[in-house]
């Protein structure tokens, strides 16, 4: 069936409501039902499904009396970690550049697991494009805070780290996004101070504005401010969605994927006149990066790279260490000398160092079942909130969905462990998602229905948005030297921003 033909269980149906041009959330499938009617029964099931512990548990040793070394050794000692296999294809840095990426097309601080809410009646309070208003936010005039005055505005702040020289390899100056006199990260997005990493990225994506603001100004003879910035903007998104296609996109659905929706056009994402954000994609599909998350990362590495006692090493998501001045986990908000990140151990420079991803697979680590930040009742398992949204946005089940885009739905013993939770015909789809990358793919990459999901939304995006290389330019391939020809990855991006310390 063409791209343009019926599709009764939804793809080519339009957004019922007109409010999709104004920044709302929506339906891939509007016609599809629940996966389950909303009733205590069913909400028991689920947090069982998701519950500490549980089928969904990793099963990670967090034992921390037992292993005071237990960040390092999780790394090193892989009987500690016996469900978190490697992914081969993805490395560390994926996890983390997905969270970014996230963050620049959805932004929702109104949600709640216990609201019954239509999505089209919820409002994204990120305009759903690859445009980098999380860094730029709403330009020069209007963000002034964000923008480097001394530069004529023309350049984003960043803030050197005191002290992190010292401890940095190479005696490298190692820095930060900018913050407040109370130590509030000054971005365009709150989020992306949530954990290092991710502010890390953001850090790296100011410096590489920067870098790029330097290049025109050297190269392509353009001497006006507002020029400068207008061309360096444009440079910097395009090749940053260069990225989101050609590298993570390729990556995470298979470049088979990839091709057939860029030369054969989406078959089931849709819209009137601007796109929208399905509920399918940003509850379920897009939420697999959680999957891949491991239970502590290696951040840097000291002034002897060969010396094991001189690595930093740190737990995500952790708030049973005590939150002194610099916590020995990876949460955001804080400036350290030691909290910087040494990038060769997320992305591959070719030297040896990197780590890979954790496959994609219905196993979580087992340090997301217990996030801090909650008050009392609350659910604090990451899993248990990702399921309970699938009643709270009423979406359908994966086999649904799989019969919807003509898809092979996985067989019955493929979800034979969910059968005491009467969840195995009609699952949730998060949880279809994850099992299909690990049944079909192994593990590596997205399958037929969450990987075809994933690519449509983010190609669809780009396919809206009228100041994208896809609509101004198609042919269009990086320009920034340094890289190779035709071709531009992050580690192009982090070497072209300067973050990289030659170790």
């Amino acid at each position: 069936m063409t791209r343009h033909g019926h599709y009764p269980l939804g793809g080519e149906n339009p957004p019922r409501s007109t409010y999709y041009e104004q920044g709302k959330f929506g339906r891939l499938f509007p016609m599809l039902p629940p996966f389950s009617t909303d009733t205590p029964t069913m909400r028991a099931a689920l947090r069982e499904l998701g519950q500490p512990g549980g089928l969904m548990d990793a099963g990670d040793d967090m034992d921390i009396v037992a292993n005071p070394n237990l960040a390092r050794d999780l790394i090193v000692n892989p009987a500690l970690s016996l469900n978190n296999s490697d992914n081969p294809v993805l490395t560390a840095g994926m996890t983390f550049l997905g969270q970014f990426i996230d963050h620049d097309m959805t932004f929702d601080p109104t949600s709640s697991l216990e609201r019954q809410t239509d999505p089209e009646a919820i409002q994204n309070f990120r305009n759903p494009v690859f445009e980098l208003d999380s860094v730029y936010g709403s330009g020069p005039g209007a963000s002034p805070h964000l923008y480097d005055q001394t530069t004529g505005g023309i350049k984003l702040l960043v803030e050197e780290i005191p002290g992190a020289t010292a401890v940095s390899a190479g005696g490298m100056p190692r820095f930060d996004v900018p913050r407040n006199s109370q130590n509030v990260a000054l971005t365009g997005d709150p989020r992306n101070d949530e954990n290092l990493i991710v502010s890390q990225i953001q850090l790296a994506m100011l410096k590489f504005h920067n870098a790029v603001v330097d290049h025109v100004q050297l190269n392509l003879g353009l001497t006006q401010p507002a020029e400068v910035f207008a061309e360096a903007q444009r440079l910097v998104r395009w090749h940053y969605q260069w990225i989101v296609v050609h590298e993570y996109l390729a990556k995470t659905v298979g470049q088979a994927v990839v091709d057939d929706v860029l030369a054969n056009g989406r078959k089931f994402y849709e819209w009137r006149n601007h796109p929208f954000i399905p509920v399918e994609f940003a509850v379920a599909a897009f939420r697999f990066g959680h999957s891949q998350v491991r239970p502590s990362y290696r951040a840097n590495f000291g002034p002897l790279p060969s010396d094991v006692n001189s690595q930093v090493f740190k737990l995500i998501f952790d708030d049973r260490l005590p939150d002194s001045v610099d916590p020995a986990d990876m949460r955001g908000g804080k400036r350290a000398p030691g909290r910087f990140i040494d990038w060769q151990t997320f992305f591959d420079f070719g030297d040896g160092r990197v780590r890979q991803n954790k496959k994609i697979d219905t196993r979580l680590s087992t340090v997301l079942f217990d996030l801090p930040g909650f008050a009392p009742g609350d659910v604090q398992s990451l899993a248990q909130r990702n399921l309970l949204r699938h009643l709270t946005f009423a979406l359908p089940s994966g086999q649904a969905v799989a019969r919807a885009m003509s898809v092979t739905e996985l067989a019955p013993a493929d979800l034979a462990d969910l059968q005491p939770l009467r969840l195995h015909n009609r699952t949730p789809l998060w949880f279809y998602v994850l099992r299909e990358a690990d049944v079909c793919e192994g593990g590596q990459r997205l399958g037929p229905v969450g990987g075809r999901i994933v690519a449509e939304v983010f190609i669809g995006l780009l396919q809206g948005d009228a100041l994208s290389y896809l609509r101004q330019d198609p042919h269009w391939t990086p320009t920034l030297p340094g890289a190779a020809l035709d071709e531009f990855t992050m580690v192009d991006l982090l070497n072209f921003a300067g973050v990289v310390a030659v170790l």
